[in-house]
């Protein structure tokens, strides 16, 4: 008798071995035809496996997470079989699930081509139509080695080589089609159904090292749905247009380059854009009560070896030595630094909490592979800060932090943060009573500042439990940009004290915080978040005065003028072109306001507005204009002090 123990509690018996498939017939006909495998005791199952002892299971549809990733797995599997069907004696070396899709790397001595990859596709729908039984097969190790090397698979039989000795070596047949695989995979090809699509092709090296043979990589999506699949591919194309080093390029604002990888060239609209982010952000922190310092670059080894940091960054760290044999690092963050200002003069209860910011220019020996436009760079600024306080603030500056994080994001258009509470690494410093103190602190404060989380186990720092804030962007793609982290650790190892209320001496507790992240990453993020359409008060560039004909050349130089001394940053185009060509050339280049000036607007003192993407003009009198502009261009933390100011206050924030 086999007792089987479901999610909800109830069990169910049979007389002998039973799969998860013939549990869900057991409960009905709309679950056996929705269900793709089964979870055994928390481990995933095959659908159609043999259950011999009592258990508690539970069925896995399309809609579960596991499910959809049981798709894309098995996705793979079914383009590996297409590939090796139409191109005989390619071999297949490694195939997995990926976020929103899958790859399989194959080794091939012609290069595939973008028309391959629709023969592929086309043979993977025949394939599903096939409706190929999979079955799941335990092999004899030795037999296994000599069958895939029978068949010339000789990576296939590495892997198996490799495997730890009494691990089960499984192969699953997908009718004729043989590969090595851990599973569990769904109970036939037709169940993967055809909402799925190959996306692009890519080099890799074998297991990931350069010194080994390269592969071609051949990425793929696949959707429970083909409504899910076509979703998912609009978004990727508004990401296309979206692309930020596209963008970039486009509206002048940056570029990289080769000499200085990882590394930004920001270009004087760029560079604006930057500077009035800092702006926005240094008006925040002293608005918070946060004290701004600058800490070196460049620190010798032994203040990394003291905080840790040594033992855990030291690959990504840049490193040189001096003429006295001593050896200095780049600083790839500020916390150390940041603990010896604390630490200079001593420290009163009566001058916690210290809340101290840093917009520090920190850099990692990031790997060339994972460079990636602003999104992964190794030179960048942190908008960082360390908040040394009392047990007793934990909870109080949490909250504070968050309310300012909130507002940080909702000013820069983003509506929609998750929250994810990230526990203890198994590589980390401190004692686990140290570990117990501070995740029960931070969890604290996250309940008291409101937050709604999701566990992201084992992700803290290598120092203490962090809060990660996720932010969702305008086509749906989420970045991890704030952090709060609660640290008891490095105030220990850092000898940083204050003198209690007692007279004692005392450790105080470390926040570590970010709302950004980096400068960099951040500003990668917008631009995509916004397509480049800058609310005014970002915009680099927020008025072009373009003339119709010379004759209000005069005129177009008074009105930007004006407009620059209302505090505006605007530009003048007096080219001999057409106003029509003038106006898509600016509009391309995502300028949000053009004011049109002809001979007609200089003798009556108005302009023509053009607002970006806007169809109609709106014909204003100069000062209006002036008045109108110079209100929308307030960014919104100063809109806000102009609101509690009252009456003309917004001339006085100004």
């Amino acid at each position: 008798m086999v007792a089987i123990t479901l999610p909800d509690g109830s069990r169910r018996h049979y007389p002998g071995p039973v799969s998860g498939l013939d549990i869900a017939r057991d409960i009905g006909p709309g679950l056996a035809k929705a269900a793709l495998a089964c979870t055994v005791d928390d481990e995933m199952w095959d659908l159609t496996r043999p259950i011999e002892h009592d258990a508690t299971v539970a069925l896995i549809t399309a809609k579960d997470e596991a499910g959809l990733e049981l798709i894309r797995h098995d996705a793979a599997h079914v383009m590996a079989e297409a590939v090796q069907e139409l191109y005989p004696g390619t071999q297949v070396t490694i195939g997995p699930a990926i976020e929103n899709g899958f790859y399989y790397d194959f080794a091939r001595n012609e290069p595939f081509t973008p028309d391959d990859l629709e023969r592929i596709e086309a043979r993977m729908r025949e394939i599903v139509d096939r409706d190929e039984a999979i079955t799941r097969e335990v092999w004899d190790r030795d037999a296994a080695i000599a069958h895939f090397k029978g068949l010339g698979e000789q990576y296939k039989a590495e892997i198996i080589a490799d495997l730890p000795a009494g691990e089960p070596i499984t192969v699953y047949r997908q009718g004729d089609w043989k590969d090595l695989c851990r599973g569990p995979h769904l109970p036939s090809t037709g169940r993967l159904g055809k909402a799925f699509k190959l996306t692009k092709l890519a080099g890799a090296y074998w297991r990931g090292d350069a010194r080994n043979a390269q592969l071609q990589r051949i990425y793929g999506t696949a959707w429970a749905t083909d409504k899910q699949l076509k979703d998912y591919l609009h978004m990727l194309e508004e990401a296309e247009k979206r692309d930020h080093r596209r963008l970039g390029r486009e509206m002048g604002l940056f570029h990289l380059q080769e000499e200085a990888q990882g590394a930004v060239f920001w270009h004087p609209k760029g560079w604006t854009l930057y500077r009035t982010l800092q702006s926005y952000m240094r008006r925040r922190l002293e608005a918070a009560e946060y004290v701004e310092v600058n800490t070196p670059s460049v620190v010798d080894r032994s203040l990394w070896e003291r905080s840790g940091h040594w033992a855990k960054f030291r690959e990504n760290m840049f490193t040189t030595s001096t003429d006295d044999d001593r050896m200095l690092a780049l600083k790839p963050m500020n916390c150390p630094g940041h603990v010896q200002i604390f630490r200079q003069g001593i420290k009163s209860y009566r001058d916690l909490p210290l809340r101290m910011a840093e917009f520090g220019s920190c850099h990692r020996n990031e790997a060339h592979g994972a460079l990636h436009g602003l999104m992964r760079v190794r030179a960048f600024v942190q908008d960082d800060a360390h908040i040394f306080c009392t047990e007793d603030q934990i909870v109080s500056e949490t909250r504070a932090f968050c309310d300012l994080l909130k507002s940080v994001y909702q000013d820069l258009g983003f509506e929609s943060v998750a929250v994810k509470f990230s526990d203890r690494p198994e590589v980390r410093a401190g004692a686990d009573a140290t570990w117990d103190k501070a995740e029960a602190a931070l969890k604290e404060a996250t309940e008291a500042a409101g937050l709604d989380w999701t566990l992201n186990p084992g992700e803290g720092a290598f120092y203490g439990p962090k809060l990660e804030f996720v932010l969702r962007d305008a086509i749906g793609r989420d970045w991890q940009c704030g952090t709060l982290q609660v640290d008891f650790v490095l105030p220990e190892r850092l000898d940083a004290e204050y003198v209690g209320e007692d007279g004692e001496k005392h450790r105080p507790v470390m926040l570590h915080r970010a709302i950004l992240g980096t400068f960099e990453r951040f500003l990668g993020i917008l631009i995509e978040n916004t397509a480049g359409r800058f609310p005014l008060w970002l915009a680099p560039l927020q008025v072009v005065v373009a003339t119709i004909t010379s004759d209000a050349d005069a005129y177009a130089s008074a009105v930007v003028t004006a407009l620059r001394r209302a505090g505006l940053k605007a530009e003048m185009d007096t080219r001999n072109e057409k106003i029509n060509y003038k106006v898509r050339e600016h509009s391309a280049a995502k300028v949000p306001v053009i004011a049109v000036v002809g001979k007609r607007e200089a003798e009556d003192h108005t302009v023509a507005l053009r607002r970006l993407g806007g169809a109609r003009q709106e014909v204003l009198a100069l000062e209006d204009t002036l008045n109108t502009l110079k209100e929308e261009a307030m960014p919104p933390d100063l809109v806000r002090q102009s609101a509690e100011a009252g009456p003309g206050g917004m001339d006085r924030v100004a």
